[in-house]
């Protein structure tokens, strides 16, 4: 995406995460149409929507990045995590799948198919996406992560037992 609109599309990211979608939209409505066609702005146009509780159309903007960029897996997390969002916990789920298999480096996408599954009280499921969100990732930040997200309230009984590191030896 060329200047200027790789300027506002800075700018409008920077503007989200100081969370003011004010100025952020300010932003983006700033940019050419030939830039609104680059996926960067979708994808930056999505967090607007999610930073906005604008959910059905986050959803419908993410369906689209998915379709336009399928190598991309923001996309997908994108979209499966504006399913979940409009309390549609089982297509999060199954939308996701497919990109577990296509990006199976990437824990992130193991990880929130994790917390639906535990959401949706697919307990055994739930271990299984954990377990390779922890071997895919860094092992000890999915884990402090999982031992306070509450979408993984249903596998708090045994999660700390199961991810509690190691004491430390005294000398």
């Amino acid at each position: 995406l060329p200047p200027p609109d790789s300027h506002h599309l800075n700018a409008a990211q920077g503007w989200l995460e100081l969370s003011d979608p004010v100025s952020a939209r300010e932003e983006l409505n700033k940019i050419s149409l030939a830039g609104r066609a680059h996926p960067l702005f979708s994808f930056v146009r999505w967090e607007l929507h999610a930073k906005t509780r604008q959910w059905a159309a986050a959803y419908l903007l993410a369906r689209y990045l998915v379709d336009r960029c399928p190598q991309e897996p923001l996309g997908w997390l994108q979209r499966s995590y504006s399913l979940f969002a409009l309390q549609r916990p089982r297509e999060a789920f199954q939308q996701l799948l497919p990109a577990a298999q296509q990006f199976e480096d990437i824990s992130t996408i193991a990880y929130h198919l994790a917390c639906y599954a535990a959401q949706l009280g697919y307990i055994q499921e739930a271990w299984h996406w954990l377990d390779k969100a922890i071997t895919r990732g860094d092992s000890e930040a999915v884990k402090s992560m999982a031992l306070e997200d509450p979408l993984l309230a249903p596998l708090w009984e045994h999660l700390g037992e199961c991810l509690s590191p190691a004491p430390a030896h005294e000398h």
